[in-house]
């Protein structure tokens, strides 16, 4: 590896290490790799970080956030959560199973695992610590099944990474389906397990009229997906269109259908919007410059060349970038991650016949078990400091959350048939 990169990853390593924002970490060691180099004129560093978040498609990632404001503000989160409540509240284990169910649902709303936490852990770790839940075990269910969001389109992670490798975000998305539900049964099966282990129960039964009431309250709610996936799959509009039209039909449900959502909620959804918005560009903005200095030193071709006369297994590559991908997601923000990795592993993915879509939804897994790794863990520490504990009092019952988890990853590593059904779909 050349002088130029050690110095550019050093620089990161000591930002981080001092406690930096990563966003900063990246431009400072850039820009120190440029003047220390002369690799190309400064001009290149404000180019360049221009360039990143110059693409049609990073529109959607504000539009999905704006969306997921407007609902919550609308009032359908309470309605999702009242809805899993109706359903399978008053089972043993209930509330740890509506926890995830209502992550899972809200994730197809939001895009985004910590918007999943504030919006269900908000409501959900209050009733749970009422039922008698352990709180550690609480937060890390809600931290794990908030991480469903990055995999579960609309995913904020895959529009980034999509548009870094210049894949298909609605195959992504369709890619991102299966894998989302089987995350979410796998983490079921975690809930229901401790939660009847230690005879943690539900609330009261519900009646039928009251389970088919909270089904018609929450079906506009439940139409987005639809709307989402179905719009992509048969090709009527792309994710930045579905995005959009989210925005949309969020403001006809809360302003027209719910009469709920006013003026001043609205400003407050924009002002929201814009500052997560701002700080998710930023760190793109900061990344593509970065991985513009990388590949000027030709790091992805040094790497493929390693792992070349390291394997030359297709499955070996797989698990090796699983294993960088798990450490860095521990220490690293995702969307970081997924631009500075992207270019430096498409490379290998083109030389070992690995599809995009396969190694993308491969991708949003490992980013989710890392959101809830320690040290960073950024949905777990959101869930944590929503239940009031400290991360560590957490760790015991996420061991299990996080094996779980592992082996969806494992399954998924192994079997590309079960993220690459529904994606070949629309290619026929």
């Amino acid at each position: 590896m050349t002088a130029g990169a050690l110095t550019m990853l050093g620089v990161f390593g000591l930002g981080i290490l001092i406690d930096i924002p990563i966003a900063f970490a990246l431009l400072i060691a850039a820009v120190v790799y440029l003047a220390a180099f002369a690799a190309a004129p400064m001009l290149v560093s404000a180019q360049q970080f221009a360039a990143g978040m110059e693409s049609f498609t990073l529109l959607a990632i504000p539009l999905f956030i704006l969306a997921a404001q407007l609902m919550n503000s609308a009032g359908l989160t309470q309605k999702i959560v009242r809805l899993c409540i109706t359903l399978v509240g008053d089972i043993k284990g209930g509330l740890a199973v509506v926890a995830v169910l209502a992550c899972m649902i809200f994730g197809a709303l939001s895009g985004s695992g910590v918007a999943d936490v504030i919006a269900i852990g908000s409501m959900l770790l209050p009733a749970m610590q009422r039922s008698g839940y352990q709180k550690g075990f609480s937060c890390a269910l809600v931290g794990t099944a908030s991480s469903i969001g990055t995999v579960i389109p609309p995913s904020i992670v895959m529009i980034v990474y999509g548009t870094t490798s210049n894949t298909s975000v609605g195959k992504l998305f369709m890619g991102g389906v299966i894998p989302g539900l089987m995350l979410t049964l796998a983490l079921v099966g975690v809930a229901l397990y401790v939660s009847r282990k230690h005879g943690w129960g539900g609330g009261t039964p519900s009646t039928t009229s009251e389970k088919l009431s909270a089904f018609v309250d929450a079906l506009p709610a439940l139409m987005v997906p639809v709307l989402i996936i179905g719009g992509i799959r048969f090709g009527v509009f792309t994710p930045t269109e579905a995005a959009a039209s989210a925005c949309l039909y969020a403001l006809v449900v809360g302003m027209g259908l719910y009469r709920n959502l006013r003026l001043t909620d609205l400003l407050n959804c924009v002002k929201a919007t814009a500052e997560t918005s701002a700080a998710i560009l930023v760190i793109i903005g900061a990344a593509g410059l970065f991985a513009w200095g990388l590949t000027y030193e030709q790091v992805p071709q040094a790497i493929a060349s390693l792992i070349g006369e390291l394997t030359d297994s297709r499955t070996s590559v797989l698990l090796l970038l699983t294993l960088v991908l798990l450490i860095l997601g521990s220490f690293m923000e995702s969307i970081a991650i997924i631009i500075i990795i992207t270019p430096i592993v498409m490379p290998l993915l083109s030389q070992y016949g690995i599809d995009p879509v396969h190694f993308g939804v491969l991708l949003t897994v490992n980013l989710a078990i890392g959101a809830n790794t320690p040290p960073l863990g950024v949905d777990l520490m959101a869930a944590c400091r929503i239940g009031g504990i400290s991360v560590m009092e957490s760790l015991r019952p996420l061991v299990m959350m996080l094996v779980a988890m592992f082996s969806v990853l494992m399954l998924l590593t192994f079997v590309p048939e079960l993220v690459l059904f529904l994606p070949n779909l629309m290619s026929e």
